[in-house]
């Protein structure tokens, strides 16, 4: 700017007085506002200044904009106060970004319950909580309605089947906060049915309900029911697959009281249900209900904090039950709400075991790949409908191992697992390096030959297809709709894909390769293939309508003896027991510590553990392609020092946080822990 002209901007000027300073709110002028700084030392609210301009939308829930170390930075009102306890003089709001109150009180105090549960953030928590934004559907004019009329709660032709059934809807439907573990019946829709009838109790005592499920397949067939039993317009369902326009739509009629029921995945969890009456969970060992970002929280146990938190009533249902929930049943918590042994043993299907035993009379390698005893079960269920064939792997052929011995397959040159080829014709080749492995011999007992270990479900399918010539091979695909199940076809699925099949159910189930399941190094790995295998058998007849299910497995092992009891019950609690000897979650509290060497033992001196804890470890890491340079130590302490070892890690954090010291890894009762 030049002399001449700052000498017309003084002349413009001269005479004008400042600009007064805007007047703040008259009551409550004081804003504690969550600031979206994701550092421990920095996890607290921050009191800034209400302009006048803001005081009717800067309430509590309110998205605004303020300065915080010398930067703006999104932020949420948490209250508004009278004064503040900070001596000095407060900035002030910067911007009012909606005046939509998108974190509910309740959402909050639920949000900071996870984060001190996780030894997390309360930031970090909301963020999973409060989808992003979405101006223009804020801005969408809200349709004038007509009041919907009340609900009558109906009959509970579902819940009969089960002897606690009954009084547990009627203890909803009385508000009372009651807890239960429910393992479910088999039947086409009855899983869905039961739920909306439990949501149904509570919405037609004039309380929300709040159902969480592992994926959107599940969301759409509970939505179904819901609607099929009390109509459209009074639920709404939250899930990624909506985009961000849709799904903020629908988590807004819920903040706006305007719908009182809401179904959906993990994140629904936090969902802002006015007057919550019920929270439900279906299949929680389900590797979705664990959230993969920070602080990792599981929905079961965000569901278990809400219902305290807000006296709502919980039902943690499945086909199996978890270790987590059978400690609820145990600890006296939860009530357990299964049918007697009777109706169990007629409403599922029958199970036999085709032993995998080497050389024993159904040994795959003396008769290809599948067991005799499985073949007849397929031949005899495709005389009757459609048959299921469960394959634990996707892909065409992993790895090998001998023949004789049983012994991994492995290239001489990099020592990577030898896989087959395309086809049977193909010599095995190394699966890292690529190098032909013709001339491979066995280095424990020489043999030549060798078999397929697993084989991925494509191979099966290519298998079944060939001994079963003419009949329809169906292989459903990740990320694809279910395809139609013909009235004869071969369905070949992995766990979790398996579509819907016509009428009864499948005439027959073959379950493959279980010890794939079984062998994993993982504390779950038992849990969650009985799990898998009990979905599975699910969805066949009944044995009186002639349904069986064959299981290729060792049958000395507990999983596959509770499934041929079909008692997970049974199953839970000794795994329960296990662990408790073991000393692992959720018998003992546990922190997993993950990050360099020296950042993770700096972290854990740092650490005031409990009276008691230990540590398990460290232990370096390792991927496919070899070391990560990390390692991992596990923090144990009892159960009755969770709390305590929470506090402690994050104490810990919010001290390396506030020295900028390396970033670790920290999780509190770690879902997987292999």
């Amino acid at each position: 700017m030049t002399d001449g002209q700052l000498e017309l901007l003084r002349t413009a000027t001269r005479g004008r007085k400042p600009k007064p300073p805007e007047g703040l709110a008259e009551e409550l002028p004081v804003a504690r506002v969550l600031v979206d700084v994701p550092l421990p030392h920095l996890d607290r609210p921050f009191d800034y200044a209400v302009p006048a301009s803001m005081a009717d939308g800067a309430q509590p829930g309110a998205r605004v904009r303020v300065r915080f170390a010398g930067q703006e930075v999104d932020g949420f009102v948490l209250e508004r106060a009278a004064q503040s306890e900070h001596d000095g003089r407060l900035a002030r709001l910067g911007r009012l970004v909606s005046p939509e109150r998108v974190l509910t009180p309740a959402v909050a105090a639920l949000a900071r319950a996870v984060a001190d549960r996780y030894a997390g953030t309360l930031i970090d928590v909301t963020r999973l909580a409060v989808p992003p934004r979405h101006a223009r559907v804020e801005k969408e004019p809200v349709p004038d309605a007509d009041p919907l009329p009340p609900l009558a709660p109906g009959e509970s032709t579902h819940w009969g089947r089960y002897p606690a059934g009954p009084a547990l809807l009627h203890r909803i439907a009385e508000g009372d906060p009651v807890r239960a573990v429910w393992t479910a019946m088999p039947g086409a829709g009855h899983w869905t049915a039961a739920v909306a009838e439990a949501m149904a109790a509570a919405v037609a005592a004039g309380r929300g309900a709040l159902a969480v499920v592992p994926d959107a397949r599940d969301v759409a067939a509970l939505d179904a029911a819901l609607t099929a039993r009390w109509g459209s317009g009074r639920h709404v369902a939250l899930t990624a697959d909506l985009g961000p326009a849709a799904r903020y739509r629908a988590f807004l009629k819920l903040a706006r009281g305007h719908v009182q029921a809401v179904i959906g995945t993990r994140a629904t969890a936090f969902a802002p249900v006015r007057d919550l009456g019920l929270v439900l969970i279906w299949d929680d060992g389900d590797d979705s209900h664990a959230e993969p970002r920070s602080p990792y929280p599981h929905a079961r146990e965000v569901l278990a904090l809400r219902s305290q938190l807000e006296g709502a009533a919980l039902i943690c249902g499945s086909w199996s039950r978890t270790a987590e929930a059978q400690a609820w049943v145990d600890a006296g918590w939860a009530r357990p709400v299964q049918a007697d042994r009777s109706t169990v043993r007629a409403a599922w299907p029958h199970v036999t075991v085709a032993g995998t035993e080497p050389g024993g009379a159904d040994d795959p390698s003396a008769r290809g790949r599948l067991p005799a005893a499985v073949w007849r079960a397929v031949r005899a269920g495709l005389a009757e409908g459609p048959v299921l064939v469960q394959v634990p792997r996707a892909g065409y052929v992993p790895t090998l191992a001998c023949q004789q011995c049983r012994t991994p397959a492995r290239c001489a040159h990099c020592h990577g697992p030898l896989g087959a080829g395309l086809t049977t014709r193909d010599a095995p080749a190394c699966r890292w390096c690529g190098r032909d492995a013709t001339g491979w011999a066995c280095p424990a007992c020489g043999g030549r030959r060798v078999r397929a270990v697993t084989v991925g479900v494509h191979r099966t399918a290519e298998e079944l297809g060939r001994g079963f010539p003419g009949v329809p091979v169906v292989v459903p695909a990740p990320g694809q709709p279910a395809p139609d199940v013909p009235q004869q076809a071969l369905v070949v699925s992995t766990p979790g894909l398996e579509p819907a099949p016509p009428g009864a159910g499948y005439a027959a189930a073959a379950l493959l390769d279980a010890h794939q399941l079984l062998e994993r190094l993982d504390l779950r790995a038992a849990e969650d293939a009985l799990r898998r295998w009990l979905a599975a058998a699910a969805l066949v007849r009944p044995r009186d309508q002639g349904g069986r299910v064959v299981i290729a497995a060792d049958p000395q092992s507990p999983p596959v003896q509770a499934l041929v009891r079909l008692d997970p019950a049974w199953h839970a609690a000794r795994d329960l027991a296990e662990r408790a000897e073991l000393g692992f979650p959720p018998a003992a509290a546990m922190v997993s510590l993950t990050g360099p060497g020296a950042a993770v033992q700096g972290f854990a001196d740092l650490a005031r553990l409990p009276e008691g804890a230990d540590r398990l470890g460290p232990i370096p890491l390792e991927d496919a392609q070899g070391p990560t340079g990390d390692v991992r130590l596990l923090l144990r302490a009892a159960r009755a020092d969770r709390a305590a070892l929470a506090r402690a890690v994050a104490q810990a954090a919010s001290v390396r946080s506030a020295r900028r010291e390396v970033a670790v890894r920290v999780q509190v009762d770690p879902d997987r822990i292999g």
